[in-house]
């Protein structure tokens, strides 16, 4: 009895190693993770592991453009999903615009006209460059990959390029503020449109180009600003800042130069820097890393006063090149 016993849990033993190593029970798991990444929708790419923007995590085909920033989409295993467009934020062309909330548009039946047609713009551009196209995804992992009414959150690559960019750059969009990977390449973009006057912006009547940025001193110098942050000034330091344009043909050295507010704050430019001609240096009033296009004053508290203020530009000598009054 006692043999019999043993021999049998012999056998046993041995049916089960043999299970574990044929595979029976793993190939079943295998299995089972393969059918499940095969339904769910990639995962955001990390920052360190992308090359560059153009790169996308998903492939699919638009069935839909909605409007300039939202599109319908179907992914790869046969889903169809409605993409909002990271960043970005084109005129609405179904419902009301608000015109304060692009930066010198009128508040008045005038200048939401104006941005509705810049809507329809929008819209026209995102037809021509994305109707019936395949094109890729790329996530942002900041973003997260979903919206809060269950939208995919997306940058559009197209033809090798990023569309999102493409929007602010042509003045189609305004950057939306949020946190996102590209957030200081997008609010660039968006400045430089503004500047400009393109797209969307040619609505504006205050706040760009449009005026008060006329060069009128021997270094062809001209000045913009952005007082007024989203939300409390305090809060979004990086939210109001000072750009200067180089209008002049030659490289500018600002190595000792200030740029002061009516109150005397003063910032002064690090030895070293330079501002080539047709070139803009922009000054943020909060911290981050200087670049050869944006420097950090590091302040602790807002400067420019949304009621209005005049910035001062001096040499290193002291003498004043440029000055800039808002109301």
């Amino acid at each position: 009895m006692v043999r019999r016993a043993t021999a049998t849990l012999v056998v046993v033993i041995l049916a089960v190693l043999a299970g574990c190593l044929g595979g029976g029970i793993g190939q079943t798991d295998t299995t089972t993770s393969t059918a499940t990444s095969a339904t769910t929708t990639p995962a955001p790419t990390t920052p360190t592991e992308r090359a560059d923007p153009a790169e996308s995590d998903v492939t699919v085909e638009v069935v839909e453009v909605v409007d300039g920033d939202t599109i319908k989409v179907v992914m790869p295993d046969g889903a169809r999903e409605t993409v909002r467009l990271l960043g970005v934020d084109t005129p609405e062309v179904y419902g009301s615009n608000t015109p304060d909330e692009f930066e010198g548009v009128p508040e008045t039946e005038a200048g939401e006209a104006c941005l509705r047609e810049a809507g329809h713009d929008a819209s026209d551009f995102a037809k021509t460059r994305l109707s019936n196209r395949t094109v890729g995804l790329r996530y942002d992992e900041k973003a997260g990959e979903r919206g809060y009414y269950g939208r995919i959150l997306a940058y559009v690559v197209v033809d090798g390029a990023e569309f999102n960019y493409e929007l602010l750059a042509e003045g189609h969009a305004r950057f939306y503020e949020s946190s996102l990977e590209e957030r200081t390449r997008y609010e660039r973009a968006e400045r430089d449109a503004r500047e400009r006057g393109v797209g969307l912006w040619s609505c504006a009547t205050e706040g760009g180009a449009a005026e008060g940025t006329t060069a009128t001193n021997e270094y062809g110098l001209s000045i913009d600003v952005v007082a007024d942050a989203p939300g409390n000034d305090n809060d979004n330091l990086n939210g109001e800042y000072v750009t200067l344009r180089n209008g002049g043909t030659e490289t500018l050295d600002l190595s000792g130069w200030t740029v002061s507010d009516a109150a005397g704050a003063s910032y002064t430019f690090a030895e070293g820097t330079e501002l080539p001609a047709g070139e803009t240096l922009t000054l943020y009033t909060g911290s981050g890393t200087d670049t050869e296009t944006d420097v950090y004053w590091g302040r602790s508290g807002a400067v420019w006063n949304n009621g209005g203020d005049t910035v001062t530009v001096t040499d290193s000598s002291g003498s004043t090149v440029a000055t800039y009054t808002y109301q």
